[in-house]
C-alpha cells in the first residue's frame, strides 16, 4: 500500500470540519508533562550506503556458531535444518499467505495445515490435532483452560515445578484472573521426577487436570503412564507438555501412555533459533474432547465432482461463532512455522525422526559419561533422560562465566530458576555437537574443579 501523506490543505479542511484549531488540540486530554516527554528525537536521515554500513557493523557484534559453541537447551534447541525447509517456506505463495479467512479458496494453505495436523496427531498418538498454536507455553495454558471446560466445577490445577518455569508463568498469567481457580505446584523427588506422594496427596475430586512435563525441564523422562492412571482414577484429565519435540521420535507417545491432551513446542522441527522465537505450538487431544479444543481444525472432503478438497471443519474463535460459545481467543495459526515443521517431518519420516532422536540420546549420554569420569561433577538427578541433564560442580556460576568468555556456553545456571539447585548446570547435547565440541566442554568444566571433587550429599 502506498503512503500518501495529507497536505496542509487536507489537514486544515479536516480540522475545520471538526471545529479544532490545530492538531495539537486533539491531545489536550493527555497531561502536558507526558506530552512533553513524547517527542521523538530522531537523528538526521542517512543514505542507503551509510545505513548498510551501520547495520553491518552492528551485525558484526553477534557471535554465532561455529564461532561460539553452545550447549543451551531449556526450551529452545539447536538442530540441523535441511536446506529444503527454507527453500519451500520462502516460496511466495507461502511466505505472503495469511490465515485463511476465505478458507475454501485457500486450498494450498488448507492442505499444508491438514498435513501438519496429521503429522502432529501421529506424533502424539492421539486422534485429532489443531492447526497449531503460538508456541508451547501458550499451548500449555490453552490445554489447561480446555481441561477446565471438559471437567467443570473442579477449581484445582496440578502443575509440576519441574515444568519449564516460563511455561508455568504463562499458565499463571492465563489463569490468575479466573474466579474459583487454584494452581497447586507439585515438587519433584530425589530422582528429578514428579513426586508421586505429593501428587497422591493433592489428587482429589477438586482437580480438573494434572500437567506432566515429558521430558521435564531437567531432561528427565516422567512416568506418564503411572501419573495418568492416578489422575484418571480421580476423574481428572492428563495434559502432557513436551518442550523438546525430537524426543517424541523415540519415546512412547503421550496418547499411548494415557494422556488426554498433549502439547509441545515444535521449534525443533526445522525452525531456527532466532533470539527466542518464533516457535509453533503443537496441540492434540482425544476425539471425544474435540468440541472443546481451541483454534482451528482443517478437514478433508470431496467437492461436487468428487475431487479431493479441504475445508475449515472447526473454528472455535468468537470471530467465527457466538462469543459465549468460543473456546479461545487464539486468532491464527503460525502458518510459516507450521509449514516448516511439516516439511521437516516429511523429510525425516518415522524412521528418520527416530534415528535423529537416537543420535541425541547417544551424544548426550556420551557427554554425561565423560563428565562423570573426570570426577569433577556429579549427576544431580539419577533418572533416564533424553538430550538434557543436570550436573553439579563447584562454583558453577563462576565456571559458566569463565567459559562464556571463551565463547563456550555451558548450558543454563539453574539456580536462577530454582534457588535450591545451587551449583547446578543444565546441559543440552544434540546431533549438531561434534566430538571436539564435547571434549572442549568436558575439559572446560573440569578445569575449575582440579582442587577437589564434588561432595555427595
Amino acid at each position: 500500500m502506498r503512503y500518501i501523506p495529507h497536505t496542509e490543505h487536507d489537514i486544515a479542511a479536516m480540522l475545520a470540519a471538526i471545529g479544532v484549531p490545530a492538531v495539537d488540540d486533539l491531545f489536550t486530554s493527555i497531561p502536558e508533562e507526558l506530552r512533553a516527554r513524547a517527542a521523538i528525537n530522531l537523528p538526521p536521515g542517512r543514505s542507503e550506503s551509510a545505513v548498510r554500513a551501520c547495520l553491518t557493523q552492528l551485525a558484526g557484534m553477534n557471535r554465532v556458531s561455529p564461532e561460539v559453541v553452545t550447549f543451551l537447551g531449556a526450551g529452545a534447541y539447536p538442530h540441523y535444518i535441511p536446506a529444503v525447509v527454507d527453500q519451500i517456506v520462502q516460496r511466495a505463495e507461502f511466505a505472503t499467505a495469511y490465515t485463511p479467512y476465505q478458507a475454501e479458496v485457500s486450498q494450498g494453505t488448507l492442505q499444508s495445515i491438514f498435513e501438519f495436523q496429521s503429522l502432529v496427531a501421529a506424533l502424539f498418538g492421539l486422534e485429532v490435532a489443531n492447526a497449531s498454536m503460538y508456541d508451547g507455553a501458550s499451548a500449555t495454558a490453552e490445554a489447561v483452560l480446555m481441561a477446565k471446560r471438559v471437567v467443570p466445577n473442579r477449581p484445582t490445577v496440578l502443575l509440576p515445578r519441574s515444568l519449564h518455569p516460563q511455561y508455568r508463568q504463562v499458565v499463571h498469567s492465563y489463569l490468575d484472573g479466573l474466579p474459583d481457580t487454584q494452581i497447586v505446584e507439585l515438587p519433584w523427588g530425589a530422582d528429578g521426577r514428579l513426586d508421586l506422594t505429593a501428587l497422591s496427596h493433592h489428587l482429589d475430586q477438586t482437580v480438573s487436570c494434572v500437567v506432566v512435563a515429558y521430558p521435564n525441564v531437567f531432561g528427565v523422562i516422567e512416568d506418564v503412564a503411572r501419573i495418568s492412571a492416578a489422575a484418571h482414577q480421580a476423574g481428572a484429565l492428563v495434559v502432557t507438555v513436551t518442550t523438546e519435540a525430537i524426543a517424541l521420535g523415540l519415546l512412547q507417545s503421550p496418547g499411548a501412555l494415557g494422556a488426554d491432551i498433549a502439547v509441545a513446542e515444535g521449534q525443533s522441527f526445522g525452525i531456527p533459533l532466532s533470539y527466542g522465537g518464533p516457535g509453533v505450538g503443537l496441540f492434540a487431544c482425544r476425539q471425544r474432547l474435540l468440541r472443546n479444543m481451541p483454534g482451528r481444525l482443517v478437514g478433508e472432503t470431496v467437492d461436487h465432482d468428487g475431487r479431493r478438497g479441504f475445508v475449515l471443519t472447526l473454528a472455535t474463535r468468537e470471530q467465527h461463532i457466538r462469543r459465549e460459545r468460543a473456546t479461545s481467543n487464539i486468532c491464527t495459526n503460525q502458518g510459516l512455522c507450521a509449514l516448516a515443521a511439516t516439511v521437516f517431518l516429511c523429510l525425516m519420516g518415522k524412521q528418520g525422526l527416530r534415528e535423529l532422536a537416537i543420535q541425541n540420546v547417544k551424544k548426550s549420554h556420551y557427554t554425561h559419561e565423560l563428565l562423570q569420569q573426570t570426577g569433577h561433577s556429579r549427576t544431580r538427578f539419577p533418572s533416564p533422560f533424553f538430550n538434557e541433564f543436570v550436573i553439579q560442580i563447584p562454583q558453577a556460576r563462576a565456571v559458566w562465566q569463565r567459559l562464556k568468555a571463551q565463547r563456550l556456553i555451558a548450558g543454563v545456571v539453574l539456580e536462577d530458576w530454582y534457588p535450591e539447585l545451587t551449583d547446578c548446570l543444565l546441559l543440552c547435547v544434540t546431533e549438531i555437537h561434534t566430538k571436539a565440541d564435547i571434549d572442549r566442554l568436558v575439559q572446560g568444566l573440569g578445569t575449575e574443579g582440579e582442587a577437589g571433587h564434588v561432595a555427595t550429599p
